[in-house]
């Protein structure tokens, strides 16, 4: 197992999410699903590290690499940097890139829209090293080409044997990517 998790309450000053209880093995995609406010972000935090542990256990691999996709795109404009540079800095390749975005690897981030710095930062995260790769709303602001493509990614980067959890609103593409999912708030 990449991750173990047993009657885990997480949060910041008070608890957010729990007690739950999952695992997450290599090569397996979970999902996440909840209404808003129910602690599915603060379950990433938890996993990544970063959200304080109140009670229960969360265990991970020893050595284990989690790369961390949230919700929030860094503020690039005015910011030089090119999608080339940010996959150079994050360690991804860029093979397997989209064509609608491969050809505009050479721009800036500020002067692509906001579809495709998103699309970029889950490439950077799904590409880069790590046995472990968590996605918050992975979906906001792609194009129905650009969901089609980030499915046969996750799938594809299952495949290699990275465990992924994916919290996202979008049912339909939770059903189609997922091999299981982790209902919280009662939904």
């Amino acid at each position: 197992m990449l991750i173990e998790a047993h009657d885990l309450v997480a949060g910041y000053a008070a608890p957010v999410c729990g007690p739950l209880s999952f695992a997450l093995a290599r090569g397996e995609i979970l999902g996440v699903a909840g209404p808003n406010g129910c602690g599915k972000s603060t379950l990433l935090g938890a996993v990544a590290g970063g959200v304080r542990i109140f009670a229960g256990s969360l265990v991970r691999a020893p050595g284990l690499q989690v790369t961390l996709q949230t919700q929030r795109q860094p503020e690039v404009a005015g910011l030089p940097l090119s999608g080339a540079e940010l996959l150079a800095l994050t360690g991804a390749a860029a093979d397997g890139l989209p064509p609608w975005l491969a050809e505009r690897l050479g721009e800036r981030l500020d002067r692509l829209s906001g579809g495709q710095r998103q699309y970029l930062h889950l490439w950077a995260c799904l590409q880069a090293p790590g046995d472990a790769v968590l996605l918050d709303e992975p979906t906001n602001n792609l194009d129905p080409a650009g969901v089609r493509h980030l499915a046969e990614s996750l799938r594809a980067r299952a495949a290699a044997g990275a465990g992924l959890i994916v919290v996202s609103h979008d049912d339909a593409f939770v059903d189609a990517v997922c091999d299981r999912v982790l209902h919280l708030g009662g939904a």
